[in-house]
């Protein structure tokens, strides 16, 4: 799947999975904070958003741990990695 191309055509939901702190300091416009912890207790306002998700965070870490969990869950995501690459590449449009 072609994280890039999704983002610029903006076929999926990006998840900021950074704190809500962290967020607040700068994220991915339209982009939705749900911190790493909330992700288990928030699986059903997930499956209503727009699929697949686009997970980021600040370095790819803890949005890699959201897209294994998630994905163990059934939902379709994928790790964008740092919310900073997913904002450049939604900046292509």
């Amino acid at each position: 799947m072609n994280i890039e191309k999704l983002i610029k055509e903006e076929n999926a939901s990006i998840v900021d999975v950074r704190t809500p702190q962290e967020f607040s300091g700068g994220h991915v416009s339209g982009s939705v904070n749900i911190p790493l912890q909330e992700l288990q207790n928030r699986i059903d306002d997930l499956k209503q958003m727009k699929s697949p998700l686009i997970l980021c965070c600040a370095s790819g870490n803890r949005s890699g741990m959201a897209a294994q969990m998630l994905s163990n869950q059934g939902l379709e995501c994928y790790n964008g990695g740092s919310w900073m690459d997913v904002n450049y590449y939604q900046s292509q449009n």
